[in-house]
């Protein structure tokens, strides 16, 4: 360790670049020989330590940010994980987590491997994840990222961030946004796994069709009658599980599809994208 004097003024600067402790950056810069780029770079080795020594523990908690773009036409959805949640109440993870999603809706990457590659400051959001588990000590990860362009797009956080939704809209209006603002919420609250049910998984479809015809012939019924019992069982499904089909948790006599056509005959959703925490 080198014996060069560090100033109170340096260490404050490094913390101000990395958020690292004040004790970490006294250390960091007496490992450098006070230089500021490379103790920048001794925390964050630190940080890829940590990350690999903790690589098999679950990050659950964390932050997920939902925003859209001034014109309403771009939407992201960014989950940044951390292992407990006191940090992830931390306002500096909640400020980094805003600050990825501002990047995210800038760049508008077409997955999560392009947001890490952007940079955040004068080193990349990958780095800067690695930076923040040797400063915070915990497993970060940025856990997820999604993004949607419509003609309209609408955003909703649900439950003090953690879990966020974008849904794409094929048409565009204020009354059209605050449409969508529901559906979002719809999302959120009823979790669809498609939007309808041409868009449902074939292994999906297989899977319930088979369940169907079991528990019909564990109820005795002929086995002539099962697959027609399994078709039947399977539009109930279609109608829970998939967006346009769900009833409307706001009016659950009319489906999500009519609610839209209630705004405009024409209009409906395009997209949409659901990240949570868990």
């Amino acid at each position: 360790m080198s014996n060069v004097t560090i100033s109170a003024a340096d260490v404050k600067a490094l913390r101000d670049k990395t958020g690292a402790g004040m004790m970490d950056c006294k250390k960091a810069l007496a490992e450098a020989g006070g230089d500021m780029q490379q103790a920048i770079e001794y925390l964050r080795k630190k940080g890829q330590k940590l990350t690999e020594k903790r690589a098999d523990r679950e990050a659950k908690e964390g932050v997920v940010i939902a925003q859209v773009s001034e014109d309403k036409t771009k939407g992201v959805v960014v989950r940044l994980s951390c292992e407990t949640d006191f940090v992830a109440k931390n306002e500096d993870f909640i400020k980094l987590t805003q600050e990825i999603a501002d990047i995210a809706l800038a760049g508008f990457p077409a997955d999560a491997e392009g947001l890490k590659a952007l940079k955040i400051g004068d080193i990349t959001i990958a780095e800067k994840v690695i930076e923040q588990t040797g400063v915070i000590g915990e497993k970060i990860e940025l856990a997820g990222y999604a993004q949607i362009e419509a003609a309209m797009v609408a955003p909703y956080i649900h439950m003090g961030n953690k879990a966020g939704v974008i849904v794409g809209l094929n048409k565009a209006s204020d009354d059209i946004y605050d449409a969508g603002r529901d559906v979002a919420m719809q999302v959120a609250a009823m979790k669809p796994i498609a939007l309808d049910k041409d868009d449902v998984d074939a292994s999906i479809v297989e899977k319930e069709i088979e369940i169907g015809k079991e528990v019909a012939r564990q109820e005795g019924k002929p086995e002539a009658m099962l697959e027609k019992i399994a078709l039947g069982k399977l539009n109930k499904f279609f109608k829970e599980n998939t967006l346009l089909n769900q009833m409307f948790v706001k009016n659950n006599k009319t489906s999500i599809a009519d609610f839209l056509k209630s705004k405009d005959p024409e209009l409906t959703v395009t997209g949409f994208k659901h990240i949570k925490l868990g």
